[in-house]
């Protein structure tokens, strides 16, 4: 059986940065548990980073959440140091928006049976990046979301998010 970990947005900015919230940080032992986990199984694990560039304030995103973050090559647009420690060879894909196209073409070219995601934020870009593996995963493959390894400063949004999910057959573990 193939799994794959989607490390989702693990970055400074969500954490401690612009867009950061202080329980977000608090997920990290449960996201490093899970990378240790599917390393040890001989399993794959790939990180997205939300990625902006300069101009992020002229963007579409930036119209509706006018608060700069992510740029690349600052401290906020970095992993987490917990996490990045753990990136070695693993596949890191850039994505410019709330999904990953990339990760979308990815999963087009390499089956798993599994695909489990983590991150942040539970409701913006793991909500998203769920729906793309769902769509591009193929119709046998099972996609969950691992609660304890995800989060949101609005939990109300994340529990509406989260049974959005479930009704889409994502499951939350």
């Amino acid at each position: 059986m193939r799994k794959l970990l989607i490390v989702v947005d693990y970055q400074n900015d969500f954490i401690e940065g612009a867009l950061g919230f202080a329980e977000a940080e608090g997920i990290a032992p449960a996201i490093i548990a899970l990378i240790e986990d599917f390393k040890r199984s001989g399993d794959d694990v790939v990180f997205t980073m939300d990625t902006h560039q300069s101009d992020y304030l002229k963007t579409t995103e930036g119209h509706y959440l006018p608060v700069e973050h992510c740029i690349k090559g600052e401290k906020g647009w970095e992993l987490h140091p917990s996490i990045k420690s753990l990136v070695g060879d693993h596949l890191v894909m850039e994505k410019p928006g709330f999904g990953s196209a990339e990760l979308g073409h990815y999963l087009e070219k390499n089956h798993y049976d599994e695909i489990y995601l983590c991150g942040l934020v539970s409701d913006i870009c793991v909500f998203t990046n769920a729906l793309i593996a769902k769509t591009f995963a193929g119709v046998h493959t099972k996609v969950k979301v691992v609660r304890v390894a995800t989060l949101s400063s609005d939990l109300a949004i994340q529990e509406k998010s989260f049974e959005m999910l479930k009704h889409l057959h994502v499951e939350i573990i």
